[in-house]
């Protein structure tokens, strides 16, 4: 990449497009949980789990089973997206399903998918990360 076009040879500053932009950012707080928020997304794991409740409410074997992972695994992973607000679970008898927790998760997935779809294919930040 030739990064030399990505520098500025200038140090002024555009004033009036500086508190424009100033005026419609999010508080801190909202962006450090914007950042947690994509932190949670950022494991294929999970990523795999939410693309299986968007077909359809599942338990934990049946998950399991898709991902061919340990009930054990998808289990963690079921927490930490449920604590993230993710995913919800209810109860019937014995068997706790779960399902994504709001039509929002599927669309953020979808977006994500049209995004990577337009792009180049393959690995994109695998070179800056």
């Amino acid at each position: 990449m030739d990064y030399e076009n990505l520098m500025c040879e200038s140090t002024i500053i555009h004033d009036e497009v500086v508190q424009r932009v100033r005026s419609c950012m999010p508080q801190a707080e909202k962006i450090m949980e914007l950042a947690d928020f994509f932190r949670v997304l950022g494991d294929s794991t999970r990523i795999g789990i939410l693309n299986a409740l968007k077909n359809s409410e599942m338990c934990v074997c049946d998950i399991s089973a898709v991902l061919k992972m340990t009930h054990s695994a998808v289990s963690h992973q079921l927490r930490i997206l449920k604590q993230a607000r993710l995913v919800k679970s209810r109860k019937d008898g014995k068997v706790v399903y779960y399902s994504l927790d709001d039509n929002h998760i599927d669309e953020i997935l979808d977006v994500g998918e049209k995004h990577l779809n337009e792009g180049k294919r393959g690995h994109i930040l695998k070179d800056y990360l």
